[in-house]
């Protein structure tokens, strides 16, 4: 059984309408760990070593956050700039993600439509997070389509409900067939 690490990144989890309730639904899963960056660290002060080691025993990570100002919450970043380091995720010697699993969740407040050319945002979502896939494939990750939720600013309760089995769904389907990008 794979072990998924899934960081979430959400400043305001407990006002969040749909990975507020990814995160309830992923935490009834025995192969999942959910590990919410802005709950851990809420002084932004991380622990590097911890983080390293919590990465190294799992086999697929995870990146699950709102899609804002064309990226992740600062935190992720900041949990990216300071945990892969050289020598350890990148370089010579820098090993301990080879062949990882790596995807994203992202839920976005705006339609599909918006995200393509000529829509409201311009670019596809793949176009707006190439830096991801370029962070993955830096450390020798497999990088695997992402899930997106689109369109939470118009979405009903039901909507929401109907989302978690649909991601799931996607995290099975794209881990047991090797689907990667």
């Amino acid at each position: 059984m794979r072990r998924i690490l899934v960081i979430v990144a959400h400043p305001d989890i407990e006002n969040s309408r749909i990975n507020k309730k990814w995160v309830e639904e992923l935490g009834k899963e025995a192969n999942i760990t959910i590990h919410e960056l802005y709950k851990v660290y809420p002084s932004e002060e991380i622990d590097v070593k911890r983080e390293q080691k919590l990465v190294e025993m799992h086999d697929t990570i995870i990146f699950q956050f709102p899609f804002y100002w064309y990226s992740s919450p600062p935190l992720l970043k900041k949990w990216q700039d300071e945990v892969l380091t050289y020598g350890w995720a990148y370089g010579s010697n820098g090993t301990k993600l080879n062949g990882k699993s790596f995807m994203l969740a992202i839920s976005t407040g705006s339609a599909m439509t918006a995200y393509k050319a000529g829509g409201k945002n311009h670019f596809s979502l793949d176009e707006l997070t190439k830096p991801f896939q370029a962070m993955s494939n830096l450390v020798g990750m497999k990088f695997l389509p992402s899930f997106v939720f689109y369109g939470l600013n118009n979405s009903t309760h039901e909507d929401i409900e109907k989302s978690f089995p649909l991601y799931m769904d996607h995290i099975n389907h794209v881990l047991s067939k090797g689907v990667f990008n």
